[in-house]
């Protein structure tokens, strides 16, 4: 436990936010939205668990989680199978991933379930909310240090399938917000070209549209070359060939005239970019396959006892490139949580936030004024986002980080440590999901006439 209380000089720099009132911070901070300081400084919670998480799974770290009660109970030294051979080490970082994702995970749910139906600023939980940061501290501090003390048991297995509907939910949201910011980022680039009425935002437009499919055209051979064999590995083909088959015919909706006629601001850009996460999940999915053939990351033992993998007899790693680009993809996507409302009615209704009401705006530039470095109250007549279901998102956050720095391997009988396909079903159904939601935003107005998508 020395790494997580060693990290608490990490939020030093936000020692300014013990207070609880509207205008908390001091002068290191810039003047800003008391909910946007308020979301960031709970983002910087999880990313801390994040943090400790990766320093569990590093070998001097690992070597002193023997001391713990749950650790190889049958014995420090007993070997650990996961398509081959592994020291009891491995098995005790991912352990003790579970049990610090576990520990943020149900900090959040506490927080979810007590700011539920806060309206504003004016009630008294919103101060919570907003102030006593030191004291949340103390809390999460304490949950983590009583989950390094649960028993193993059943623990872990169970955990396992929390995680697995927790990280299907959030890669969902991560979807919902890349068809949102491929959305605002056409209408934007097609409104400055509209109001310059210059070449160079439609150039833009083509550069990356083509950029985009180029890549996903580069991902779709490697994962053939990779993830498949000539007479075997009919499951990778069948997810390769039919996420291809989908992103063709979402592209080509997506320029259909009726469509738009429909959505004026439709465009290959978006389908673009669908088409490039689409194949990237499928990466995720073929990366988990329990299958030693289809997959150059899985681990195999030699006959000198050496642990390596993939044809070229490469050491491996627990941070493999799944993992990595992964975890990037994970930080992105939480701080745009944290910072941003959608351009879009629809997508703020999806996710519980709001644009900040107009008629506060003279409101808070005095606020701005007379609190001058410091966070103002922008919700006293009405909060800018869900607290319960930001909180909610922030659960799930921590379940799919557990699930992505683990590779989604689920701790077995007898201390193994198996890949499932369970993992590879999640990621795929996943990628069909985020797909049909696409196409939904292109035909529903199409569907429903009557309703207003714009």
């Amino acid at each position: 436990m020395g790494a997580c209380l060693g990290a608490c000089s990490v939020l030093s720099c936000v020692s300014c936010l013990c207070g609880s009132a509207p205008c908390i911070l001091c002068g290191c901070c810039p003047s800003s939205r008391n909910s946007t300081v308020t979301r960031l400084s709970f983002t910087a919670f999880l990313f801390l668990g994040v943090l400790v998480s990766i320093i569990m799974l590093s070998p001097s770290v690992e070597s002193q989680l023997h001391k713990l009660p749950w650790v190889c109970e049958e014995g420090a030294g007993t070997p650990v199978i996961l398509q081959g051979h592994i020291d009891c080490g491995s098995l005790l970082g991912h352990r003790a991933v579970y049990r610090m994702c576990f520990a943020t995970a149900a900090f959040f749910f506490l927080f979810t379930l007590f700011m539920i139906c806060v309206r504003s600023s004016r009630d008294p939980r919103a101060a919570v909310q907003n102030g006593f940061w030191f004291f949340k501290f103390l809390i999460l501090m304490g949950i983590t240090v009583g989950a390094f003390y649960i028993p193993d048991g059943s623990f872990s297995n169970v955990w396992f399938y929390f995680g697995v509907v927790g990280s299907f939910l959030f890669i969902l949201i991560q979807l919902v917000l890349l068809i949102d910011f491929a959305h605002s980022w056409n209408q934007r680039w097609l409104g400055k070209a509209e109001e310059c009425d210059s070449r160079a935002w439609y150039a833009g437009l083509f550069f990356f549209t083509l950029l985009f499919y180029t890549l996903s055209t580069a991902a779709v051979t490697l994962l053939f070359i990779y993830y498949t064999q000539p007479g075997t590995c009919y499951e990778g083909k069948v997810f390769i060939g039919l996420n291809l088959t989908l992103c063709f015919c979402v592209s080509t909706v997506a320029v259909l005239p009726k469509v738009q006629d429909a959505q004026p601001n439709s465009g290959l850009l978006q389908a673009s970019v669908i088409t490039l996460y689409t194949m990237f999940v499928t990466w995720l999915a073929l990366s988990s396959v329990p299958d030693q053939k289809c997959n150059p990351h899985l681990l195999t033992r030699f006959s000198n006892g050496t642990v390596l993998a993939g044809p070229d007899g490469y050491e491996t790693h627990w941070w493999d490139a799944p993992s990595i680009v992964g975890l990037i993809v994970f930080i992105l996507c939480t701080l745009f949580i944290g910072l941003r409302s959608s351009d879009h009615r629809q997508v703020n209704s999806l996710m519980q936030t709001e644009e900040c009401p107009s008629t506060l705006e003279v409101t808070q530039q005095r606020q701005v004024v007379e609190c001058k470095g410091r966070a103002f109250d922008n919700e006293q007549d009405g909060v800018t986002y869900s607290y319960s279901f930001f909180h909610f998102c922030l659960v799930l956050a921590s379940l799919h980080i557990m699930m992505t720095l683990t590779n989604w391997y689920r701790p077995g009988e007898t201390q193994k440590m198996i890949s499932t396909w369970t993992a590879v079903w999640v990621k795929i159904c996943a990628s069909w999901a985020g797909l049909l939601l696409y196409l939904w935003t292109l035909v529903a107005p199409l569907l429903l006439p009557n309703r207003d998508f714009s």
